[in-house]
């Protein structure tokens, strides 16, 4: 079971550094409403760019947080639980501007997966 959660650790982190990294400012199939990139999607849920910058920055450490928990193992737990609340928060948001269900398929499996961090 330890190296499953170590291989749905590693997931997540490199997903979630993906999205607020690498493709910031890049469109995807995934992004809510017709939004281009992270801060076009935050306004189509009606979030400012402070709370953007804020849920951003806490993803970021929670991903980083969660690779470093393989060498320290009591970040895992919370880490994990702070992303499956944002994972949960990001289905709502999806949600809320009526995206097709295609939209919300990966906050859904992050948060499955963040499940399988918590519960093995």
């Amino acid at each position: 079971m330890k190296d499953i959660t170590l291989i749905l650790q590693v997931i997540v982190a490199l997903g979630i550094l993906n999205v607020w990294v690498l493709r910031f400012n890049k469109s995807t199939p995934y992004r809510g409403g017709h939004a281009k990139n992270l801060r076009e999607e935050f306004a189509t849920y009606g979030l400012p760019f402070p709370a953007m910058c804020l849920i951003g920055g806490i993803k970021v450490s929670l991903a980083v947080a969660l690779l470093v928990g393989i060498w320290i193992p009591v970040l895992v737990q919370p880490a994990a639980i702070g992303m499956a609340a944002l994972m949960l928060g990001a289905f709502a948001m999806h949600l809320k501007v009526r995206d097709p269900f295609l939209k919300s398929i990966p906050s859904l499996v992050v948060l499955a997966m963040c499940a399988g961090i918590i519960l093995l």
